[in-house]
């Protein structure tokens, strides 16, 4: 009896566990992720959870919303709705119930007026601004739904008199400029003064450019031209404006390779989102590891629909500096920070039932109520409220802290952060700002290298440089005087052993064929006639010196700083010798193939001994470059690059020069056949790379006969 009570109390405490149990964040339709710096999805918990859907019975509509295209929110909560299909605006109180509705009016002259399908609304502390697109004009109504005023399409030259204003989103500023985006209008965004007089444009999209088009319309008539498509700038589709008057604009029409190409250059002319001050220029901070325009990973969805680069309609500000886009073609939210970093991404993928909640089908507008997102469902004809979780006022909190300064408050903020969330690379970079404002270098640079973040940390490392510097102030004088005085032994060395081996008549060592290089990269006119006709190198020197500069090559790709290789990439000894080798054999064999049609006096080892001995001063300025890189700022490292640059340049002077005394031409000789070894070269890859293509074909096709005889004989 004992037991049978037992195992009926374990029965009643399972079943009330299981059915007393509230999921969170278990039942959302979606999963909230950042990227990593190559561009794989991270889990990360849930900064937003879909609290509620407002749809048209629950705002207190008669008529139901349809095809909506806005949403707005005001300093009051109030929330304002472009109902397009059913030409009105829609304005609830923040509870969501219908306070009324803008259609109808008379207008100025006492004429009965009313709205035509409009697309964007904005409001302010004094007017409700309606994008009346179907009238092509906008309409203002003071903040109780009264008509104030109509502002119609600009009077101005600049404007066009055949031009169409078509406004279907817009912004006010604090000065009560209006910046209107036009979807007819492509020269930028329409800027008006606060009574619609015209005052020119701004942020013009920079025009794409497809060069096969171009080439070809420089055969084309002029009534070809007239004929065949335009290069003009794609037209703007919504608009935001933030608290201290910066207006963030987005684009969807931008070609899928440009703003594929901008998302890993962070390019901002082909980006889908901007942020211009009020003279029109571009400000934003692209301080992530991908430019700020949605998704990363294009292969992200199954269905072919939803892949590709994101399709950008909406942005919104949020609070402490945040923003939101969201990517209608995935229905995704994408929120960033003020430097353009990825605070988090959640939303469906395609998804073509509504029936869950925070479920979106077709998102179509953006915006910030509080602490809550409103993102409006086109499809779904309601808006989802997305109330933020614990995880999202972290990184809130944890951002105005850094906004006001409080840095010791601001990394307990981001260490809470981190806690839930250790792979969120934006907390590491908070921390090690943090403790650099706090001068704590050291432990702000392994934050901060922690998320490859390279501005800060340069900052930190100069900080800490200072510091070493005024430790070893009097050591390093003594260093630098140290390696000119060595130096200066040492090629007084070489001199003189280049000198003794030229007057004497004994055989060449090894060690004299290689110090031989020190002459010929100084002098080479007379350095490689006397390697060709005096033997003073050798193949075996030469060899030594390729292998010598392949190995200074890896050296530079294993030992580079941090500043310059912040992710750490390296290549392999193979991938070196192969990337050296190759050009060199390819060089050699096409000029010899060249010269000797042209009466070159060159074999081809004359050639490949020359070319390896021009490779010398290549070591040399490698090695310095790679060890000047772990002791230079962010902004010092042209200095690396260029003594890289000059090693290059000085290597193909010598190569020039060397082909020029080795086959005995002239300069203008030279010159015509160093340009054909190059189409020789090209010449001989495409051949290459054309033959091992015909040739996995030929394995292909074997390949598949032999299966299908094996198939058949079985």
């Amino acid at each position: 009896m004992k037991r049978k009570l037992t195992i009926f109390a374990l029965l009643l405490l399972c079943l009330t566990t299981l059915f007393s149990a509230t999921p969170i964040f278990g039942a959302e339709s979606y999963q909230t992720y950042t990227y990593s710096s190559d561009g794989f999805a991270l889990h990360s918990p849930a900064a937003y959870w879909a609290q509620d859907s407002i749809d048209s019975a629950d705002i207190g509509l008669a008529v139901k919303i349809d095809e909506a295209t806005d949403l707005f929110v005001d300093k009051q909560n109030r929330v304002y709705i472009a109902d397009t299909a059913n030409s009105r605006i829609v304005v609830t109180d923040p509870n969501y119930k219908c306070l009324f509705t803008l259609d109808a009016f008379v207008n100025g002259e006492g004429v009965d007026d009313s709205l035509d399908k409009p697309n964007g609304v904005f409001v302010n502390d004094k007017h409700i601004y309606v994008c009346d697109t179907n009238n092509e004009r906008i309409v203002r109504f003071d903040r109780e739904g009264n008509f104030d005023k109509v502002i119609e399409k600009p009077k101005s030259a600049l404007f066009g008199t055949d031009s169409v204003f078509m406004p279907i989103a817009m912004a006010v500023d604090q000065y009560g400029r209006l910046y209107v985006v036009s979807s007819q209008t492509n020269q930028g965004i329409v800027v008006m003064d606060e009574n619609g007089n015209f005052n020119g444009f701004i942020g013009a999209q920079k025009v794409s450019y497809d060069i096969i088009q171009i080439i070809w319309r420089r055969f084309q008539t002029a009534e070809q031209r007239a004929q065949s498509q335009t290069f003009v700038p794609t037209s703007f589709n919504n608009i935001a404006i933030d608290d201290e008057g910066f207006i963030y604009v987005t684009i969807s029409s931008i070609s899928e390779s440009d703003q594929m190409g901008a998302i890993e250059s962070k390019d901002a002319a082909y980006s889908p989102i901007k942020k211009l001050n009020s003279s029109g220029d571009e400000i934003m901070k692209r301080n992530g590891f991908f430019d700020p325009s949605g998704e990363v990973s294009f292969s992200i969805a199954s269905n072919a629909a939803y892949s590709g680069v994101s399709k950008i309609v909406d942005v919104a500000c949020g609070p402490e500096g945040t923003w939101s886009i969201i990517d209608s073609k995935r229905s995704k939210i994408f929120t960033y920070d003020s430097n353009g970093n990825l605070l988090f991404a959640f939303g469906d993928v395609g998804a073509k039932s509504g029936a869950q909640l925070g479920n979106l089908v077709s998102v179509g507008a953006v915006a910030y109520q509080g602490s809550n997102l409103l993102v409006l469902d086109k499809e779904q004809d309601s808006f989802t409220v997305f109330q933020r979780t614990d995880y999202g006022n972290l990184l809130i909190e944890a951002l105005a802290c850094e906004n006001n300064r409080e840095h010791d408050k601001a990394i307990d903020c981001w260490m809470a952060v981190l806690r839930q969330n250790n792979n969120f690379d934006t907390a590491y970079i908070g921390i090690g700002k943090a403790l650099y404002n706090d001068s704590d270098y050291e432990a702000s640079m392994e934050y901060l290298k922690s998320a490859y973040e390279t501005e800060y940390y340069s900052k930190s490392y100069q900080e800490l440089r200072k510091s070493w510097m005024a430790d070893f102030f009097l050591l390093i004088p003594v260093i630098i005087i140290a390696v000119v005085v060595a130096w200066s032994f040492a090629m007084k060395y070489v001199k003189r052993v280049n000198y003794a081996t030229a007057h004497s008549r004994a055989k060449r060592t090894y060690w004299q064929e290689l110090l031989y290089s020190f002459h010929l990269v100084y002098h080479p006119f007379d350095g490689f006639w006397d390697l060709k006709h005096e033997k003073r190198g050798s193949m075996r020197a030469a060899l030594t010196i390729l292998g010598i500069v392949i190995l200074c090559f890896f050296y530079q790709s294993v030992g580079t700083g941090y500043l310059l290789n912040p992710e750490d990439t390296y290549s392999t000894i193979f991938v070196q010798v192969i990337s050296v080798c190759v050009p060199l054999i390819l060089w050699a064999i096409s000029n010899w193939c060249l010269t000797t049609l042209f009466d070159g006096e060159g074999s081809i080892k004359d050639i490949i001994i020359a070319c390896c001995y021009a490779l010398a001063p290549l070591p040399l300025l490698l090695i310095i470059s790679t060890l000047l890189s772990n002791f230079v700022a962010l902004g010092e490292a042209q200095i690396v690059s260029l003594l890289v640059v000059v090693g290059f340049i000085w290597a193909a002077f010598l190569i020039f020069f060397g082909m020029m005394v080795t086959h005995d031409y002239s300069m203008y000789k030279t010159i015509a056949t160093t340009l054909g070894t190059i189409l020789a070269m090209a010449i001989i890859m495409f051949v290459a790379v054309l033959f091992t293509s015909l040739l996995g074909k030929i394995l292909s096709f074997v390949t598949s006969i032999v299966t299908e005889l094996s198939y058949r004989v079985v």
